[in-house]
């Protein structure tokens, strides 16, 4: 994959970002979800690549998406496979809360995990804690061997999780073991990343989430050469097993079987992401732990964007003014 392509699918992240920031505050997740897929579909076309989605967004939540399977980008050059989250935090957008993304990882064809839209049982550590982490083993135990691999105690162990009622038992958990616990409401992505950054006291980030930002994570913890593991789980084993969940858990249980993967089994890191040679890119809606949010006056906006090429492990930062009247007119009804 060329090195040039990583400022194309900047621009990308870029453009799904804007158009998700015009619904900020505005309560309808959905609408800034679909003005950020459709924003950010324009833009995939007109990168020289004979792309495919093979992760996407929007099973879950019922939310727009580009679908597991569609074809982007010019049909010329380099054949990738992309995973994409449009947003990573519908809701903190639409209420206007921090921490909101948009994101994309870009690999080799055959690089990423193919699988549905489900919920993944996520286990990140940064590159210090390489090879402590078997999620086999309780939660407890991996955190011990984490505090062991980075030489501290466990009291002084940090964990990212998410703040959903399905965590309330391991929060309360981890807090018994004396661990510190960050729960944010969304944004799995962003707490993955904060694993590997060398400025961040996150050590650990351990979620049940979603499947696409599971291997959107997996792309740049490798990128990072960090360490992840992830498990598939059915709805009804994580939203309860009523009538509904069920069934929507045993239809996902037949796509991983189509798939020719098992759920429940444990994934390591080469699993969902088969190499190095990624390309990862995440624009600040609003401002978070990882990056700024989008400043708005007028027709003039800034955004900052997190751009990681895993080949060379290069890490950039970019900032980016935008006049938004002298975009791509295909874009001015999700920008202005």
């Amino acid at each position: 994959m060329k090195r040039e392509l990583a400022i194309e699918f900047s621009r990308v992240t870029e453009a799904a970002a804007l158009a998700g920031y015009k619904w900020l505050g505005r309560g309808d997740k959905n609408a800034a979800d679909g003005a950020a897929v459709r924003a950010m579909r324009i833009m995939l076309n007109q990168v020289n690549i004979d792309g495919q989605i093979v992760i996407g967004e929007g099973e879950i939540d019922e939310a727009p998406m580009l679908f597991i399977g569609e074809h982007v980008g010019t049909g010329q050059g380099d054949a990738v496979d992309i995973a994409v989250d449009p947003i990573e935090g519908t809701r903190m957008t639409a209420m206007g809360q921090a921490n909101a993304l948009a994101v994309l990882a870009v690999g080799d064809k055959g690089t990423f995990l193919h699988a549905p839209d489900m919920y993944m049982e996520k286990l990140v550590v940064g590159p210090g804690a390489k090879g402590a982490i078997d999620l086999n083993l309780p939660l407890e135990l991996n955190l011990r061997n984490i505090a062991i691999k980075l030489n501290k105690p466990l009291t002084d162990l940090t964990v990212i999780t998410l703040a959903k009622p399905r965590h309330d038992g391991i929060i309360a958990e981890m807090q018994q073991l004396g661990v510190k616990v960050f729960a944010i409401p969304d944004g799995d992505v962003a707490a993955s990343i904060l694993t590997c950054m060398p400025e961040s006291e996150v050590d650990v980030m351990y979620c049940i989430g979603g499947a696409p930002e599971g291997v959107i994570s997996a792309a740049v913890i490798r990128a990072l050469d960090g360490d992840m593991q992830g498990r598939l789980l059915p709805r009804h084993q994580v939203k309860g097993d009523n009538e509904d969940n069920r069934r929507i858990g045993e239809q996902e249980l037949v796509r991983c079987k189509s798939m020719g993967i098992e759920a429940g089994k444990v994934l390591l890191l080469g699993d969902m992401a088969r190499n190095d040679n990624v390309i990862f890119s995440a624009t600040g809606i609003t401002k978070g732990d990882l990056l700024e949010g989008i400043y708005r006056k007028g027709n003039m906006a800034t955004t900052e964007t997190l751009l990681i090429r895993g080949k060379s492990r290069t890490i950039r930062r970019i900032r980016s003014t935008h006049f938004l009247d002298r975009k791509d007119p295909a874009l001015h009804e999700f920008l202005l």
